[in-house]
């Protein structure tokens, strides 16, 4: 199949492109940069130029192709909440562009808009980034083959997440901190075990929502201690609202309990992750460079 990605020289989204290259697809990457373009095309893909805020550029691609992967967010967490609504924008145009054609739309979504335990059943709640999930529920209601893929804490080299900013905010305040006991849990998985989740549902999946989870919840007092002891800072315990003036906007996100299970992905799609687990894989070196 030709798959038009978005963000495919993102973190994620290049893993992804590299995925289904090798299985025998072809790719249509989208990207609004020289740099971005030869980098797709040193990796085999095409270039489509554009980007996320021109949505005629978006639709374009979606109808040059079989299929779309969507795996492009703002992640500028400081308008998190403007970054979900303008996702929301993106999923409907390229949804309504497929209405009628047989195409498949695959969006990236992530298992936090679930409270409690995540499952591939689960309905999002009330939080900003479900708003794609429901703009692609509204896709498949129009005929679609709309499927959510969510992620957890991805990890990786050339990772720039929740973990980097943890280790960012120990390192520019002198402590690794955790909350209570620290018994909150992050579900993690490797990018290179995320991104063929996404090819497989494309290829063979017959649900709405797929979970690209490889560990079901590493406790975040575990990453502070790792943090700990590469920095060479202290680990401290606090209470939430002694941790917010070291996390600040971040506070949600430190103290969320957040498990997530894979259990119906790995069983539809035969999918079996194999890469590092978060802990081993954040205790190095590339992590702590400055």
């Amino acid at each position: 199949m030709r798959v038009f990605v978005t963000g495919a020289t993102g973190f994620v989204g290049a893993a992804v492109v590299q995925d289904l290259i090798g299985a025998g697809h072809s790719v249509l990457g989208l990207t609004r940069s020289d740099k971005g373009a030869a980098e797709l095309r040193a990796a085999g893909a095409e270039v489509h130029q554009g980007s996320l805020e021109d949505l005629d550029s978006l639709i374009r691609g979606a109808k040059a192709v079989d299929a779309v992967i969507h795996t492009a967010f703002n992640h500028d967490f400081t308008r998190f909440v403007q970054s979900c609504e303008d996702d929301r924008r993106i999923v409907e145009a390229m949804g309504n562009a497929l209405v009628g054609t047989g195409k498949t739309l695959i969006v990236t979504s992530g298992t936090g808009v679930v409270h409690g335990l995540a499952t591939e059943d689960s309905e999002p709640g009330q939080h900003p980034r479900a708003a794609s999930e429901y703009a692609t529920a509204a896709a498949a209601s129009r005929g679609v083959r709309a499927m959510i893929v969510r992620l957890p804490q991805v990890h990786g080299d050339g990772d720039h997440a929740f973990v980097p900013l943890t280790i960012n905010l120990a390192r520019e305040k002198g402590e690794a901190v955790y909350i209570g006991d620290g018994s909150n849990r992050w579900p993690a998985v490797h990018r290179f075990d995320a991104a063929p989740v996404y090819r497989l549902a494309l290829e063979k999946g017959t649900a709405f929502r797929y979970h690209a989870v490889a560990e079901e919840g590493v406790p975040f007092r575990d990453i502070a201690e790792v943090t700990g002891r590469r920095l060479n800072v202290p680990v401290v315990s606090k209470t939430r609202d002694e941790a917010a003036a070291h996390f600040g906007w971040f506070i949600h996100f430190a103290s969320a309990d957040m498990p997530a299970s894979s259990a119906k992905t790995r069983a539809e799609l035969k999918w079996n992750p194999a890469g590092p687990k978060l802990l081993p894989d954040i205790d190095r070196e590339i992590y702590f460079e400055t």
